[in-house]
């Protein structure tokens, strides 16, 4: 009998490696409607949207709706979109930005989530975090050259730079990243969500 998404939300909860959070009263980030056709991964909730307890509620995920071509309403209200981080939780500040995603949380938590997700037809990988863990030894020798051939791995996978306004040097660098490809996500998401 597959397990439902509060029976998972639980576990996640009540796991030792997330006790400090579940003491804190902080819950896990994450979205998971079982009629999900779009999946959106990415590294980690930043610490304002932990805080406001709604992924992507900051100037990336403005950004991250731009490129899909999607109104909030549809992001978060929809049936129709599951969001799940590399880590469900805030990692913590390091020297140069917030920490990475604790490693094997995605391997421990995605497969049971996606289970019950049956009519998933695309998933987005946003960010190195996330391109590693789904792509593997599949993914080109950096981001750039991942992100530059997104054809080679759909239907199942789309792998984008993060939104993060961090990453502006990075667009101005990359024109093509606009011109081209956001055009296809923003079709193959209306296509999909429709």
């Amino acid at each position: 009998m597959p397990e439902d998404y509060l029976a998972i939300r639980q576990a996640i909860m009540q796991a030792p490696e997330n006790q400090v959070y579940s003491q804190a009263g902080i819950e896990p980030l994450f979205t998971a409607p079982k009629t999900a056709r779009l999946v959106i991964v990415g590294q980690a909730p930043g610490l304002a949207t932990q805080e406001a307890g709604r992924p992507w509620d900051d100037r990336s995920g403005d950004r991250l709706r731009d490129w899909l071509g999607m109104d909030r309403s549809t992001f978060y209200d929809s049936d129709t979109l599951a969001i799940l981080p590399m880590d469900f939780y805030y990692p913590g500040k390091g020297k140069s930005g917030d920490l990475p995603p604790r490693k094997d949380f995605a391997a421990k938590w995605h497969p049971r989530i996606l289970a019950q997700l049956p009519d998933v037809r695309l998933t987005l990988l946003i960010g190195r975090y996330a391109q590693d863990y789904y792509l593997a030894k599949r993914k080109r020798a950096n981001l750039t050259e991942t992100v530059a051939h997104y054809e080679d791995y759909l239907p199942d996978y789309f792998p984008l730079v993060h939104p993060s306004p961090l990453n502006q040097r990075w667009l101005k660098q990359h024109p093509w990243f606009e011109q081209e490809v956001v055009p296809d996500l923003q079709k193959l998401v209306h296509n999909i969500l429709k």
